[in-house]
């Protein structure tokens, strides 16, 4: 039996019936047609379909979507303001942390989340918080790279 489901996404209140056994992924993908969430592995071992809900990354592939319900979802799509790239996107494409692109949105919403938690994070903090997110094209290095300098732009926005 489906239920209407009410949640903030990407800044805009949306509603749409799901079935209690609906994954978010596939919400966001099929209905809503926000195709920057990715879907790969489908048991939670790549990242590649990380979204924030309340500002927590969350592997969209194993969440109900009803358990999004009243809450606030961000995906990539909803981090550029006003036609300007977040910070950490424009890090990402400034040190060339972009290869084939499949695997990045759940990066940069994962490094969104830990810049949340920890404005000033070492590079082994980095990426041990980066772990649960694959990469095939890359050997992490520019990634990481990204992330950092991510946190001093957004430091040096506070000034």
């Amino acid at each position: 039996m489906k239920k209407l489901i009410e949640f903030t996404l990407n800044g805009r209140k949306v509603r749409v019936e799901v079935e209690p056994n609906e994954l978010l992924l596939n919400v966001l993908r099929e209905k809503l047609c926000l195709t920057g969430t990715k879907y790969a592995c489908g048991i939670g071992e790549c990242g590649a379909c990380t979204v924030l809900v309340d500002g927590e990354a969350v592997l969209s592939c194993l969440t109900l979507a009803i358990e999004v319900d009243g809450k606030n979802v961000v995906t990539i799509e909803g981090l550029a303001k006003d036609g300007k790239l977040d910070v950490i996107q424009e890090a990402f494409l400034d040190e060339g942390a972009v290869q084939c692109g499949y695997c990045i949105p759940g990066f940069i919403l994962t490094a969104k989340a830990l810049l949340k938690e920890n404005p000033s994070p070492t590079e082994d903090e980095i990426r041990e918080y980066i772990k649960g997110n694959l990469c095939r094209c890359t050997g992490y290095v520019n990634i990481v790279r990204a992330i950092k300098r991510a946190s001093e732009l957004i430091k040096e926005g506070e000034k």
